[in-house]
């Protein structure tokens, strides 16, 4: 067959720190996928919100952008 030996497919242990940021990692997915979902539930349930229910795309953007520059450190 091949010359090549085959790959070693035995697991490593992760380090406790890291382990528990993997797992960490996975809970905040999981938050944010339930909230996805309960969001198109509502949807699905109540159909889409009223115009003037909604924030405009370009005023969510310039909020994000406000926070992102807020946690960047001034450059001089």
């Amino acid at each position: 067959m091949s010359d090549q030996p085959a790959p070693d497919t035995a697991r490593r242990k992760l380090d406790p720190r890291t382990a528990d940021a993997v797992r960490a990692h996975a809970a905040r997915t999981r938050a944010d996928a339930d909230q996805y979902a309960a969001v198109l539930e509502d949807i699905a349930t109540h159909g889409l919100p009223s115009v003037e229910d909604c924030t405009p795309w370009e005023e969510l953007r310039e909020a994000q952008l406000a926070r992102l520059a807020a946690q960047r450190p001034a450059v001089a």
